[in-house]
């Protein structure tokens, strides 16, 4: 880092021979502020996708496949929840996570223009807002922890009785599948620690994860950033200590059925005190193709409403934690960058929140670190497994009380894999513990490791819930000889899901035939079309809610069942069930097709997930693996051999010398289809290997130099200037929501602005407000600077676009304006009003489409209605609008010579 003339620092952006991004700066806060200048660069499709799903407009672009999530973001209202949970942040996290915002708004309109994305659906990226990171968080982790499951509980002991929900316990495939070990001197080659492991995800394209080196006088990090999010939250290496994750499959979300109605004050929900109102409004999300979609958005005590409404015998809500604090654990972000030993490490994950997991760290003195981290609420046992009933005060949230978090110590070996262990008293759903039992059985008694010996456990392709279909293939007796032909080449194969093996096709074959019988057969029959049928009520008398299309995917059959298998295949699991019946039936299905299948890799390849429809994949190549592998690559028994979920990222941190760690992606490092680096590093990840993770300067190219200024803001213009004789120097700027934010709710709060109607808004309505006004081509919002000082805030709008629109006749060229003046600093200016309103006449008429000026103050504030008369505005009629009966006036611009 330099500093420059004029008060600019440069910031160094180097790469690496994948096209890894190192950046260098002199603080850490121009450290995040190049960071969203590289995530920009490298991901700038990526970057706006996610942020208009938080935001819920995104079928506005993608079209009606994604209208589901647009309208269950907006019910969640994850964007106030991540305004609410930025502006509990500490002032010096606050700070950090803006200069990132301030490096993506820096970057993203050229980036926009060189990722093809932009110009093929004709969006224009837009600007990110300081609390954008954390809606970011907020959206890829909504549905992490299975909530979706307590419906699918729900169902099954209302269709099949309670006793049946343990049926299917097979473990929740949409939040599992992640590994991770950590290993002690005694075991590895160098004498110090090797952590390793994998996060599985659904697989996107570009990855979910981005590879990258941040530098800066306080800390040197390697690991795995999320874009559009600052610091590297899950897998990092500071070259003294290291850390990784897994999803610790806890329940912190919980799920509330609620009674609404209609009254004459809007929505109102039964809760343990009697019925209550809510918080109830309407937005509209538009889409591409189609029509638009009305949601209806209700707020109870709980929390938000995700199904149903007032219309329906019941609705759901959603409980959880950032929602109900404000805290999202951000602060834990940039303390982990800075962290040198296993007990920072554990100090600044005190702070997280949400998702909870397990967490494996080592550091170079020796020390580790086991444990669990986040906040599960303490409440009542049934709050994890079902939606309980809002109006019972027994499921009401203990207030302020978290349950305590597992910890354990690491004895030369130990290994997460999603399982039961220390995270079990927080959960309900686990994996079986397949792959954490072969982890322990591939390093247990080994020494001599080094980092690249752990692509041979990343790779490992042994199934390990293959002997429960096999158990069951062995207890059949009269077979025909084409079956038992298939059940000796069965018991003969090696259990690899290997993409050269034919007998793993024919494994899949008979598991996929026993998954799609079972389905078919009483009692799970029943089950059969959930998705489609209406979430049902607790008493059962009349069909519920529909289930939201996001969410309809947690009550398919077909993936319960197949994930069960081992459990449905045990007899008397199930009563009045033969599952040998089922077996023999599967068996005898996939041996009269014949002996030839093909290798396991042409029919599991991957299937990763791309926004826009229709957009060509990118073809890795036959995969090994499963999903009860080690290397789960999931495909869905008996609905298909694809892989949507896989090892999202690899990695290997080396204790000993960082310079020996290695790591790998899916694809690449850059987002764009035809860039040389989206997809160089799929032959490595798809043969199970890791890339070298490259520090030495000397194998680095240096991409740019870029100066970035003290503040690291991108600096607002003025839109207007006028210099009035005798009263001083007039600027209009544009309004940032969050960097006015404290300017705004100080002003509008004031008893003065009582007319304004916002003083009851808080600071988090004031900048939900601003910030939607700044989304719309037809409402504009100034702050106004007398000599540099800030003295009012000027709103224009489009009356045909606004509720003022119905009840006058607009005129084209119609333009309205509000105008507040702010409380005085010290004696009032009788002067100030006389010299702001000719230069904000002079800023509104700049424009040659404004006819005519359009106010229209409140009757009783006389005061702002002398200042128009004043200005020469001509009375209009009075009009009655919802909140204030208003006094029109209008100023038409004077005709021309």
């Amino acid at each position: 880092m330099r500093r420059d003339h004029g008060g600019f620092v440069t910031v160094d952006i180097h790469r690496d021979p994948w096209g890894i991004p190192r950046l260098r700066a002199g603080s850490a806060r121009h450290l995040a502020h190049a960071q969203g200048l590289a995530a920009a660069r490298d991901r700038a499709w990526q970057l706006e996708v996610d942020h208009r799903r938080l935001r819920g407009t995104s079928a506005a672009f993608l079209g009606p496949g994604a209208v589901g999530w647009d309208v269950l973001v907006r019910r969640a209202r994850l964007a106030q929840t991540a305004r609410r949970c930025f502006l509990a942040l500490d002032d010096a996290t606050r700070a950090w996570v803006t200069a990132y915002t301030e490096g993506v708004n820096a970057a993203l309109p050229q980036a926009a223009r060189e990722a093809p994305e932009f110009a093929d659906t004709g969006v224009t990226p837009a600007r990110w807002q300081p609390w954008v990171p954390l809606g970011i968080w907020l959206s890829a982790h909504l549905l992490f922890t299975g909530m979706p499951g307590k419906l699918w509980r729900a169902e099954v002991a209302h269709r099949l009785g309670p006793e049946a929900v343990a049926w299917f316990s097979g473990g929740d495939v949409a939040a599992a599948g992640s590994n991770g070990w950590l290993l002690t001197g005694e075991h590895t080659a160098s004498g110090a620690a090797l952590l390793a492991g994998d996060p599985h995800r659904y697989v996107e394209d570009p990855g979910c994860y981005q590879q990258i080196r941040l530098t800066c006088p306080e800390f040197d990090v390697i690991g795995f950033a999320l874009p559009g999010v600052p610091g590297i939250p899950h897998f990092g290496h500071t070259g003294a200590v290291a850390w990784g994750i897994t999803n610790a499959m806890a329940d912190y979300q919980d799920l509330y059925r609620e009674r609404l109605r209609r009254g004459d004050n809007g929505v109102e929900a039964l809760g343990p005190d009697g019925w209550r109102p809510t918080e109830h409004g309407v937005e509209t999300v538009e889409v591409a193709g189609g029509d638009p979609v009305t949601v209806e958005v209700i707020e109870t005590e709980r929390g938000p409403v995700l199904i149903g409404g007032p219309d329906d015998p019941e609705a759901i809500s959603l409980r959880h934690v950032p929602r109900v604090t404000g805290a999202l654990g951000f602060a834990a972000l940039p303390r982990l960058l800075r962290a040198r030993t296993v007990a920072d490490i554990d100090r600044a994950l005190d702070a997280w929140v949400e998702p909870v997991n397990v967490v494996l760290a080592a550091d170079t003195e020796g020390g580790t670190l086991h444990r669990v981290a986040g906040r599960v609420p303490v409440r009542h046992p049934d709050n994890r497994q079902y939606p309980v009933p809002g109006w019972d005060p027994r499921h009401a949230w203990e207030p302020n009380a978290y349950e305590p978090l597992g910890r354990a110590t690491v004895d030369g070996l130990a290994v997460m894999a999603n399982e039961r262990g220390l995270a079990a008293p927080l959960g309900v759903e686990f994996l079986p513990g397949h792959q954490h039992r072969r982890i322990g059985e591939l390093l247990a008694g080994a020494s001599g490791l080094t980092a690249r010996d752990m692509e041979a456990v990343h790779a490992d392709t042994v199934a390990g819930g293959a002997g429960a279909l096999l158990e069951a293939l062995n207890r059949l007796a009269d077979l025909s000889p084409e079956a038992a032909g298939l059940r000796k080449r069965l018991n003969d194969w090696d259990r690899r899901m290997d993409a050269d093996s034919r007998d793993a096709t024919a494994y899949a074959a008979v598991r996929a035939a026993c998954v799609r019988l079972l389905a078919e057969r009483p009692p799970f029959t029943a089950l059969s079309d959930l998705a489609a049928q209406g979430i049902t009520p607790a008493n059962g008398d009349r069909p519920g809610a529909a289930c939201p299309e996001a969410l309809r995917p947690w009550l398919d059959l077909g993936p319960r069942v197949a994930f069960a298998l081992p459990t449905l295949l045990t007899p008397g699991t199930v009563p009045g069930l033969d599952p040998d019946a089922v077996v023999r039936a599967a068996l005898d299905e996939v041996a009269a097709v014949g002996d030839e299948h093909p290798p396991w890799g042409e029919r599991h390849r991957l299937a990763a997930w791309r926004a826009l429809p229709g957009a060509p994949a990118f073809d890795v190549g036959g995969l090994s693996g499963d999903a009860d592998c080690v290397l789960a690559t999931a495909s869905v028994p008996g609905v298909t051999d694809l892989s949507a979920r896989g090892p999202v990222a690899r990695y290997a941190w080396d204790l000993a010398r960082r310079e020996d760690s290695r790591w790998i992606v899916p694809l690449g490092a850059h987002g764009t289809a035809d860039h040389p680096h989206h997809h160089d590093q799929a032959p490595l990840w798809r043969a199970g290997r890791l890339a070298p993770v490259i520090l030495d300067d000397g194998r680095l190219t240096h991409e740019e130099s870029i100066p970035v200024g003290a503040s690291t803001a991108v600096p607002r213009p003025a839109v207007h200037r006028r210099t009035v004789e005798g009263f001083g120097t007039v600027t209009v700027v544009p309004v940032d929501p969050v960097a006015d934010l404290d300017l705004i709710h100080g002003w509008v709060s004031d008893e003065r602005a009582a007319f304004w109607g916002m003083r009851d808004a808080g600071r988090e309505g004031v900048l939900e407000i601003y910030e939607f006004l700044d989304t719309l081509d037809t409402h504009h919002a100034y702050i106004v600077h007398r000599d540099g000082v800030p003295v009012a805030l000027f709103q224009t709008y489009d009356p045909a676009a606004d509720e003022v629109g119905a009840h006058y006749d607009v005129q084209e060229g119609d333009l309205g304006v509000h105008l507040l003046i702010a409380p005085p600093r010290g004696p009032l200016r009788r002067d100030l009003t006389t010299g702001l309103m000719p230069t904000l006449v002079a800023f509104v008429l700049s424009d040659p489409a404004v006819r005519r000026v359009v106010a229209e103050p409140d009757t009783r504030n006389t005061k702002a209605v002398e200042r128009a008369l004043r200005t020469g505005l001509e009375l209009g009629p009075v009009i009655q609008l919802p909140h204030k009966r208003a006094q029109l006036a209008f100023l038409t611009r004077p005709e021309e010579g």
